[in-house]
């Protein structure tokens, strides 16, 4: 056996069964078991189809399950790699930054915009701001490991930071520099379809399923200070939240 059937085992062992499904279970059961790690690459199809004298169609059948169960993802022009998702708590109010930190990946950001301008009639209505008031947007890909995770859109009031450069790797921590980050915050989290201008930007295909967060952030005055819309990977993130029963 060569490398990897050496890591999953031959289809041989698994019994009956169409050959599809004998390599989708070996596979599933080496990510698992982290014998197959979050993050590294499977081989190119065609080295798989030799490897375990299986035809290129059984390969991709069997791959395009694992990626219809978020246990793998497709990078354009990269290949096939273990899924790396993160579990994201809904309930406590975090920054990417400090969320990737907490589970042991490294972020990063590249900007796609950071620009002052007018507040917009959205914006307006949204931060409760009079129309002509300052405001700083920040628009980002947010990466864990180097991997591109989400989409972000900020804008913030003007009174909230010193200046535009005032944000580096986290918006969080540049609005707490200056005293304004946010205490409470209201969210609202939905299914979208990524377009292709943005699959571009996250190395995924057109169409694929994600998630949008819309979130207000609040100082303890009341007066918001945040409005971020995140686009994050449907295959990259779980959203958990804590929910307790009261008794009457």
């Amino acid at each position: 056996m060569s490398a990897f059937s050496e890591l999953i085992g031959s289809l041989e062992e698994r019994g009956r069964g169409p050959l599809y499904q004998k390599l989708q279970q070996a596979i599933r059961e080496a990510i698992q078991n982290r014998v197959l790690t979050p993050d590294e690459a499977l081989p190119p199809e065609r080295d798989l189809a030799e490897e375990f004298a299986v035809s290129r169609i059984t390969v991709r059948k069997a791959l395009d399950g694992l990626v219809g169960e978020g246990l793998l993802t497709r990078r354009q022009g990269a290949g096939t790699f273990v899924a790396a998702r993160v579990e994201k708590n809904f309930a406590k109010l975090s920054s990417f930054t400090e969320d990737m930190i907490s589970r042991g990946r490294t972020p990063r950001s590249e900007w796609l915009k950071r620009a002052e301008g007018a507040v917009t009639p959205e914006e307006s209505m949204v931060l409760g701001l009079s129309p002509g008031t300052a405001v700083y947007r920040f628009n980002r890909i947010r990466f864990a490991d180097d991997a591109p995770m989400a989409l972000e859109y900020s804008t913030v009031p003007g009174f909230s930071l010193p200046s535009i450069e005032a944000v580096g790797p986290s918006l969080y921590e540049a609005l707490a520099a200056n005293g304004c980050r946010p205490a409470r915050a209201l969210q609202r989290l939905r299914a979208v379809l990524f377009t292709p201008e943005q699959a571009a930007l996250l190395q995924i295909k057109a169409g694929d399923p994600g998630l949008l967060i819309e979130r207000r952030g609040f100082l303890g005055d009341g007066r918001a200070v945040e409005f971020t819309q995140s686009y994050y990977r449907g295959d990259a993130y779980d959203f958990v939240a804590e929910l307790n029963t009261q008794a009457s």
